[in-house]
């Protein structure tokens, strides 16, 4: 059995293997995507065709839907031949948290175009699906990073610069080559359309919208298109940038997954390393909870997402579900796990649900000092929210997802996760910061993770973290057993751009640095400190 149209005529063979397919007439669905697409995609990772092309596939079946997505790759042209050479078909595993794997042939992606001006019949295809008036929503998963222009010093990143100095014709940025596609619409009678972002990240849509305005003002200031580009882009009753809060998780192509179609007889499912260190594979892995909310304002309309279980909404309510999200229900219990996962020698989320005191710590974080100041966006609520990350989502056994790669930047995580926290407890005069025990517990391991040594007294290696070569150097020097001063931790301590606030100025840092000195004690002192700290608010 193979994963392409040839492949998929045996339709018996892959319903008797247990798979959904296509039940909808796949050629036709491609012709009139071509012809009048609606949905086109930048990103043609994992999450792109765990969730969005699984709901447009739901859409198809349904009949709810005619036309697919375009999917569009612009960083690693090895992805994109990876996806053709299965005619953009791709396999997708929902691992259930009760043991299940769901097997779905995901046929909803029409067609697939490469991002590179250099490719000329590729770059042809772009302008002609840009300038479609059919064309509602242009919709982006290229990471937070996608979006920058700058380096860390705050100077404009080559490429970036190159193409405000040299306009729209040949572009070498990600983003430079789409403002390009922009003014191909606005010549072809200013259209309307949507660019919604749908990276995890707060605020996508203004960081999307703030990018393409900064290529507009230079390419009008630089005499390249008129001023009325630029309003163009700024008028969303022409171009719009919704808000969005998306929450799936698609770990990398698991190896275990892989196997389940290798015994089904399914041929080509091995992942391959790209030359940008990612994975690719014909197939995706994820876990079945997923959420979509999506502020509802698109100029040219839009295809009924609803009926597949996306939220639309207004940018208000939009921004409560992140700022839950971020600041209470997923995102601290995800870090504070990852921090002490590492520490104790956990390598699965899952695996961690069976320790109790890393679950206690979790609960601890999310429902006792998240949930008295969360933000209640009124469409999800909150503590359901926390009980299915504890309950359904990390417990599950199928998703190959590991701390090490959670604790990935923790440096730049912090602030939002645990700060905001700590600052809406500052503004609440009925309650106290020093009430707070599970976050100071977080602070205190995140300063012992620095150190690169875990519970057994073994090194480790950190994961990637812009500050690491800052921070690392502060603590290099402190030995197991070692006690320490908050004088010798100050650096690290009153970083607000790490805490979000000075945690010396708020009295937090005795605390932390007292649980630190408790964890450094000697081997199994992480263990202890963390199960201790955590019986007493028990």
């Amino acid at each position: 059995m193979k994963l392409t149209n040839e492949g998929l005529k045996n339709r018996q063979a892959w319903i008797e293997a247990g798979y959904n397919l296509p039940s909808y007439d796949r050629e036709k669905m491609i012709a009139k995507t071509k012809k009048e697409p609606t949905w086109i995609h930048f990103g043609v990772g994992n999450l792109f065709k765990a969730y969005q092309a699984n709901v447009v596939e739901t859409l198809l079946n349904k009949e709810e839907l005619d036309r697919g997505i375009i999917a569009v790759e612009g960083f690693d042209e090895m992805l994109l031949a990876n996806f053709r050479e299965h005619d953009t078909l791709a396999l997708l595993a929902t691992l259930k948290s009760d043991g299940n794997v769901e097997k779905t042939v995901i046929g909803s992606i029409a067609e697939s175009v490469l991002l590179k001006p250099e490719s000329v019949e590729e770059y042809a295809r772009m302008k002609e699906i840009f300038r479609a008036p059919s064309l509602q929503m242009a919709s982006f998963t290229i990471t937070e990073k996608g979006y920058a222009l700058t380096n860390a010093a705050g100077e404009l990143l080559e490429p970036v610069q190159y193409d405000f100095e040299h306009g729209p014709n040949m572009p070498q940025s990600y983003l430079g080559k789409v403002t390009a596609l922009l003014v191909e619409r606005f010549n072809n009678g200013q259209l309307p359309l949507a660019m919604v972002s749908m990276d995890n990240c707060s605020h996508n849509g203004e960081k999307l919208k703030n990018a393409i305005m900064a290529y507009a003002k230079a390419w009008a200031d630089n005499g390249f298109v008129p001023q009325a580009f630029v309003e163009y882009i700024d008028d969303e009753n022409k171009v719009s940038f919704p808000w969005t809060m998306i929450d799936k998780i698609t770990p990398r192509p698991d190896d275990k997954v892989g196997e389940i179609f290798k015994a089904d007889g399914i041929e080509g499912m091995d992942p391959v390393k790209t030359a940008r260190g990612s994975f690719v594979a014909p197939f995706v892995n994820a876990e079945e909870t997923e959420y979509l909310v999506i502020e509802d304002k698109f100029p040219n309309g839009r295809p009924a997402l609803e009926k597949g279980g996306l939220i639309f909404t207004d940018r208000e309510t939009v921004n409560k579900v992140e700022t839950m999200k971020v600041t209470t229900c997923l995102n601290p219990l995800h870090t504070a796990m990852s921090i002490y996962g590492c520490l104790l020698g956990h390598t699965l989320i899952s695996e961690e649900m069976q320790d109790e005191d890393i679950v206690r710590l979790i609960k601890t974080v999310g429902y006792k000092e998240g949930l008295p100041v969360v933000v209640n966006p009124g469409i999800l609520d909150p503590k359901e929210f926390i009980d299915t990350v504890i309950n359904v989502r990390f417990p599950n056994p199928f998703m190959p997802d590991a701390p090490q790669r959670i604790a990935t930047d923790t440096s730049q995580k912090l602030s939002v996760r645990f700060g905001e926290t700590i600052k809406s407890y500052m503004k609440d005069e009925n309650l106290d910061t020093n009430d707070l025990v599970a976050i100071p517990l977080v602070f205190a391991g995140w300063l012992r993770y620095l150190m690169q040594i875990n519970d057994n007294g073994q090194p480790f290696e950190a994961s990637a973290d812009p500050l690491l070569a800052e921070l690392y150097p502060i603590v290099s020097d402190i030995k197991l057993g070692d006690t320490v001063t908050v004088d010798q931790l100050r650096p690290i301590l009153t970083n607000e751009k790490v805490f979000g606030v000075n945690l010396v100025e708020i009295g937090m840092a005795d605390q932390v640095v007292e649980l630190f000195n408790a964890m450094n004690k000697e081997e199994g002192a992480i263990r202890k400190t963390l199960h201790d700290t955590l019986e007493k608010v028990a």
